[in-house]
């Protein structure tokens, strides 16, 4: 098969992925916001916090750091820069979705790809839990490509545990809770479901700045196939008028010289 065809073929894959990617993560911008404060309202609360621990992180554990790349190729910078990040934080845990980024460091406690995500999210669970019930880690970051709209994209590094306090300062964090059963496990279980929904949110961003991204870089490559091609067209139309003259020329000189 031709690189053009290849090429072209990505590009519709891309174009029918890019306008359902993009109001998939569009979708979440609210409801991110949403689960934002239902998390930040408990983690924050002051009369949670001094009671129980389980809403603390452990200032001398290691960062759990998740990096988001994709599974598939023309996306330009897109793997490199998660990778780039990735290589430099020798000393974090790391959680890896996406077969396009790999690392042989012994503290990768999972590394899969974006098509076995739906399929293997306990197991990204079971660590997220594991942290908070353990007091395991000093924070919780997630690496990816955040879409913002069609035309901007950006690397980002989002905390997502603990929690910092919103900047509004009439937010008290004083709300009391009426709670039944045992409370430890009720909040392990919370922050996990909280941690484990923006994982889901940032995957989801992430697969609309892929295809945006592919989109753009097989149009062009299209374009630049076709830049060439027509370059090539135009060196053969030179090359034909080039013997075409010639030949002109030639029976012309074999004419004149028939005639004397």
């Amino acid at each position: 098969m031709k690189i053009e065809s290849v090429v072209k073929v990505m590009n519709f894959h891309a174009l029918l992925r890019v306008d359902s990617s993009r109001k998939q993560a569009e979708k979440f911008f609210e409801y991110e916001k949403e689960l934002n404060e239902f998390a930040d309202n408990i983690l924050n609360n002051r009369n949670l916090a001094l009671d129980k621990k389980v809403l603390k992180t452990n200032p001398k554990g290691k960062p759990l750091n998740i990096y988001i790349a994709n599974d598939l190729g023309f996306c330009g910078n897109f793997n490199s820069n998660v990778n780039e990040v990735m290589k430099k934080d020798k000393d974090s845990q790391k959680i890896i979705i996406g077969k396009k980024i790999k690392s042989e460091e012994k503290n990768v406690l999972l590394t899969i790809s974006k098509e076995e995500y739906k399929e293997r999210q306990k197991e990204i669970e079971d660590i997220l839990y594991d942290s908070v019930k353990n007091n395991k880690n000093s924070e919780i970051n997630i690496i990816y490509n955040h879409y913002y709209n069609i035309s901007e994209m950006q690397l980002v590094k989002k905390k997502i545990l603990p929690i910092e306090k919103a900047k509004d300062k009439r937010k008290l964090y004083q709300e009391d809770f009426i709670i039944e059963g045992d409370i430890n496990h009720i909040l392990i279980n919370i922050i996990t479901l909280y941690l484990s929904y923006e994982i889901k949110i940032a995957q989801d961003n992430s697969y609309a700045s892929e295809n945006v991204m592919r989109q753009t870089i097989t149009k062009q490559s299209l374009d630049k196939l076709k830049e060439i091609k027509e370059e090539k067209t135009k060196e053969q139309r030179k090359i034909t008028k080039q013997k075409n003259f010639k030949k002109t020329l030639e029976n012309y000189t074999n004419n004149m010289l028939k005639e004397k």
